[in-house]
């Protein structure tokens, strides 16, 4: 299955019960406060937030207005190309470190460790030499179940006993990454929020880190989000990702929920480009996001 292919699949939920739906209004109705209404209302339903649907509709009513549209065909257009501009992302990652760190951080139960281990499985096919690192040392059997997942992948994993500084994990990786010439190492943190305090303190330890082990190294923090949680876990990322330093968004389980809208509220509300998004559960089911196919799989016919 191709990428688009898989992607459409991926989003199917989303796309037959909120965004048909909104294919189907704009599309064949007139363009009139009725449609707008019935616009707003349903990317509400599709998890993008309140606020944020109302700027999307109003950015919509704009261009009907610059630019004379007169069909519906047209608005269907220029809420596509509105939805292109907000989800893409000012820049690629930073991957050009010698090593190139990514350090990923979320709560449990966001899928934290198998889309550690999909990257890992992502940058080995494109011929990366990857090597994880297990910083989550808090979490009873989180280096245990990493473990499980790097031999799936078939790739290396440096850990050190339950309940060691997560920062003496992730310096030792990158120093043993550096020796050794490998590409790209991904490093799981702790799972859990503690208090904002503390989650700044200890990423900014492994931070540091990073860069005492390998002064080339270069860094990237992707926060993990479930996306059928949608805006619930938005709201609760806020204060981690100002906490955290995060710089970009692995968006998980768009397959299980028909809220795919979710992943515009997260460029909306928090200010990060979405990096990843999880269509399944096989390793080659965590996809690069990429704007412009995400929305053409939205709108998808099927006929």
């Amino acid at each position: 299955m191709g990428f688009f292919e898989k992607l459409g699949q991926g989003l199917k939920k989303t796309r037959d019960s909120i965004f048909g739906a909104i294919s189907g209004l704009v599309n064949m109705g007139e363009i009139d406060d009725e449609m707008y209404e019935n616009l707003e209302e349903q990317l509400i339903l599709a998890d993008t937030g309140a606020d944020v649907a109302m700027e999307l509709v109003e950015e919509l009513r704009g261009r009907v207005r610059a630019q004379h549209l007169r069909t519906g065909a047209d608005a269907l257009d220029a809420l596509k190309a509105i939805l292109r501009e907000r989800l893409a992302a000012d820049g690629p990652m930073d991957l050009g470190g010698h090593p190139a760190v990514i350090l990923v951080i979320g709560v449990n139960g966001v899928g934290k460790t198998t889309s550690i281990a999909k990257l890992a499985h992502l940058y080995t096919e494109q011929g990366k030499r990857v090597l994880l690192a297990a910083g989550d040392t808090f979490r009873a059997a989180a280096a245990e179940q990493l473990q499980v997942w790097a031999e799936r992948a078939g790739v290396p994993m440096i850990r050190h006993q339950e309940g060691a500084d997560p920062a003496s994990v992730v310096f030792d990786a990158v120093q043993s990454a550096a020796a050794r010439g490998v590409d790209i190492v991904i490093c799981d943190t702790a799972g859990r929020l503690h208090n904002k305090k503390n989650l700044m303190s200890e990423l900014a330890k492994i931070s540091r880190a990073v860069a005492k082990a390998c002064p080339a190294a270069s860094c990237e923090t992707l926060l993990v989000l479930d996306a059928i949680t949608g805006q619930n876990a938005i709201n609760q990322a806020s204060q981690f990702v100002e906490a955290a330093g995060a710089t970009g968004v692995i968006l998980t389980k768009l397959d299980g929920t028909a809220k795919g809208g979710a992943a515009i509220a997260v460029k909306e509300k928090l200010g990060l480009p979405v990096r990843f998004v999880g269509v399944g559960e096989g390793m080659d089911d965590l996809m690069p996001f990429d704007a412009d196919a995400f929305v053409d799989a939205l709108f998808l016919r099927e006929d």
